[in-house]
């Protein structure tokens, strides 16, 4: 071609050369033929599979460095109460939020997460199976109301592109490494199992850690090199991924009293939480695995049901079976801070429901299996907003929030994973 160099053009040459091989690998040979006629190539051309093995590398690579590059990328500033004065809220509150999409499993739907670029969505189940989806596609999906019942039979871009089995009992709780297509999954089957998403083939897992209780939460740290595991027994594990080699901290005081019920890593990895049903939320240090902090009767008592850190690793939002949101400064051992409340009035909550932040941490949102609705919060000033009807037929056991987009999802009894978005424009 005009204007380029003798090094692109040979260049140029062996990519035609590349592409007749594989053609001819592949049995197109009418193609391969009429290719060779056009370009001409200056050596003879022999049957190879180079160019595919070459596109699947390079293409491996390119989805990591995504995952590398999305890691990093975190919406808004987060909540600062320091700081925070009269800060412009953008994001939109939960009752504009629709669903977009709805998958079933065979049985109650109890576990859920999002990766951590938001682009990938991991269901589990009562029926030992694990979903992963997409959430591009789930939105494609949803150009019409059509959509939301027949997709599961759709053919082409297909949402859910892994169903991944190898539990033998319900799947309890769910994470996504930060920077590789691994998922990690605990279960009722004394296993954590650890599965490679990024082949269309996979439906195994590559590495399993074999546990003494039934397993209630995983949490990989920022890094992805060591993972906790809380069970129904109260010493908190900590493994290393690559080694599977256990820690536990050297002081028996430090561990809860009864079975772990959320793990959560702060972003820096300096410090992790636990909530339990002892009612206590503990704080550990990352690197010596000590407790350093706790917080007892949390929730007046009631088991703690999720604990996850704000995006500056100042505090740390707990949900309990209270029905009551909470709010605390790590800085500030004692009271909460803030408390998000009317959820309550409906009764207690039965199962582990978790609070959880929004992506710009505006707002606190919390499934009040009671009434099946998402309660929603000024995550700054605790002040209650309109609650969404979730359109579950049972009660929403889990809720996962896009960390990078205004998505969350939410698993029920009724054996569904309703997936929700914000769309530009709507009311």
């Amino acid at each position: 071609m005009s204007g380029e160099s003798c090094d692109e053009v040979k260049a140029r040459e062996k990519m035609y050369a590349s592409i007749i091989n594989q053609l001819q690998n592949d049995g197109y040979m009418a193609i391969a033929k009429t290719l060779t006629s056009q370009v001409k190539p200056v050596n003879p051309c022999q049957p190879s599979d180079k160019l595919f093995d070459i596109f699947c590398q390079s293409t491996e690579q390119m989805e990591k460095n995504a995952i590398a590059k999305a890691a990093t990328y975190v919406p808004g500033t987060g909540i600062d109460l320091e700081f925070d004065t009269e800060p412009q809220i953008l994001a939109p509150q939960a009752a504009s939020y629709e669903t977009c999409y709805v998958t079933s499993h065979k049985a109650p739907c109890r576990a859920a997460a999002f990766s951590k670029n938001g682009s990938y969505i991991a269901t589990g189940s009562l029926d030992t199976s694990i979903k992963v989806l997409d959430v591009d596609r789930m939105l494609a999906k949803s150009t019409s109301p059509a959509d939301l019942s027949t997709g599961e039979n759709q053919q082409g871009d297909h949402p859910v592109i892994r169903t991944l089995y190898d539990h033998t009992d319900e799947v309890t709780c769910l994470d996504f490494h930060p920077l590789q297509q691994i998922i990690v999954s605990g279960s009722r089957d004394f296993t954590v199992k650890i599965f490679d998403y990024s082949k269309s083939t996979a439906k195994r897992s590559i590495k399993c850690i074999n546990e003494v209780s039934r397993i209630r939460s995983v949490c990989l740290n920022p890094t992805g090199d060591f993972l906790l595991v809380g069970t129904h027994l109260p010493v908190l594990r900590i493994y290393d991924l690559e080694t599977s080699s256990c820690f536990v901290s050297s002081n028996p005081a430090d561990q809860h009293k009864d079975a772990i019920n959320s793990l959560a890593y702060s972003p820096r990895g300096n410090l992790f939480a636990s909530g339990s049903k002892d009612g206590t939320i503990k704080v550990w240090d990352g690197r010596s695995c000590k407790n350093v902090h706790q917080y007892s009767q949390a929730h007046k008592g009631e088991h703690v049901t999720s604990v996850t850190f704000s995006r500056n690793g100042k505090y740390i939002l707990s949900g309990g079976k209270d029905s009551i949101a909470r709010l605390w400064d790590i800085a500030v051992p004692g009271r909460p801070i803030q408390e998000y409340t009317g959820a309550e009035l409906s009764g207690k909550q039965d199962h582990r429901t978790q609070a959880v932040f929004n992506h710009t941490e505006d707002y606190v949102l919390f499934p009040n299996e009671n009434t099946i609705s998402m309660c929603c919060w000024c995550s700054r000033t605790g002040e209650r907003k309109q609650l969404l009807s979730l359109g579950h037929q049972a009660p929403a056991r889990r809720i996962a929030h896009s960390p990078t987009a205004p998505a969350f999802i939410t698993c029920s009894e009724d054996h569904r994973a309703r997936f929700w978005y914000k769309k530009q424009g709507s009311e």
